[in-house]
């Protein structure tokens, strides 16, 4: 699940300039009434309904401000025709549908009605994707393999994630060996095990020793390892894989929202150089440690173009008369 909150203050402006924004119904809007393919979300009300799918350019807020924001004049007191639209479109991701969870009114510590949408979009992990377990274990999903790829027990059990067995020496988190342990005797007799390095405050979690011995009774191995083939090749594994239930989650740090390239576009008017960020279609920086590597290699040229041609050049205009 993904979602994106939008949140739009509605008379936050009303201390300095008095002016008012209204939320109107479509069947009531006779001046400059928007697109009808831009409508598709709203409620009667002027909102964006619970459930509808909305994209992008899409407008959830049908909104309208004052025209003439100046002179201290109450906008309340202004006619329909004094108004210009003033729409809330959605800028989610290009190419995708997500959906209207909630929509929320309330006011905050200024008596400000504010409106907050949540809005939910649906999506399969992919490379690049963040998870993390329940012990600071986190990482981005490598690779994906198909089913029938994956390494496999005696008994047809097969992982649904593999992690690098380098990270726990450093990171120590013998937590997470422990879940391990005791999630895969607690799934084979049926118990709640203790999954955690510190004990309990009452004495009765289950020491390693207890766990060990309920699983040589279901006939794993006692200390979680299992007999594994490779799903390729059908041979053995080399070494015996620790393997059991934990449980995992997935992040909001998703490749989707993060991956950003560009060739030629907007500029800093102060400086030339290209802008920063994603959001505002901003350059990639090739930094000190860059410059250092390409000095290091010897690509002169590449540090020419990288740092003067693509970055901040401009044409100047010189008059030839001395």
């Amino acid at each position: 699940m993904k979602f994106i909150l939008p949140v739009c203050l509605l008379d936050d402006m009303m201390e300095r300039n008095r002016m008012i924004f209204n939320v109107i119904k479509i069947q009531s809007q006779v001046h400059e009434r928007p697109p009808p393919k831009f409508i598709n979300v709203l409620d009667d009300d002027g909102l964006a309904a619970p459930g509808e799918i909305i994209r992008p350019n899409d407008i959830y807020i049908n909104k309208q401000s004052p025209k003439v924001t100046r002179g201290g004049q109450m906008s309340s007191g202004l006619a329909d025709s004094d108004y210009k639209p003033a729409y809330q479109t959605f800028k989610g991701p290009e190419g995708e549908s997500c959906v209207v969870d909630k929509v929320a009114l309330y006011s905050d510590k200024n008596n400000n009605l504010c409106i907050k949408f949540i809005i939910r979009h649906t999506r399969r992990p992919e490379l690049g994707d963040k998870f993390s377990s329940r012990h600071g274990q986190k990482g981005v999903c490598g690779t994906i393999v198909q089913q029938e790829d994956f390494p496999f027990s005696e008994r047809g059990v097969c992982p649904d994630l593999i992690m690098n067995p380098h990270g726990f020496p450093s990171r120590m988190t013998v937590g997470k060996m422990i879940e391990l342990l005791g999630g895969k005797a607690g799934v084979s007799c049926g118990k709640f095990h203790y999954g955690s390095a510190f004990g309990e405050p009452s004495g009765h979690a289950d020491k390693v020793e207890d766990i060990s011995k309920t699983l040589v009774e279901k006939g794993f191995s006692y200390s979680g390892k299992d007999f594994l083939y490779s799903g390729i090749t059908g041979c053995p594994l080399q070494a015996y894989i620790f393997m059991g239930p934990i449980y995992y989650q997935k992040l909001k740090h998703m490749v989707l929202d993060k991956m950003h390239a560009r060739g030629s576009g907007p500029r800093v008017m102060l400086t030339r150089q290209p802008t920063e960020g994603r959001a505002r279609n901003g350059g990639l920086r090739v930094g000190e440690m860059e410059r250092d590597c390409l000095i290091a290699y010897g690509a002169s040229m590449l540090i020419f173009e990288r740092l003067m041609i693509s970055s901040d050049p401009f044409e100047v205009q010189i008059s030839e008369a001395a």
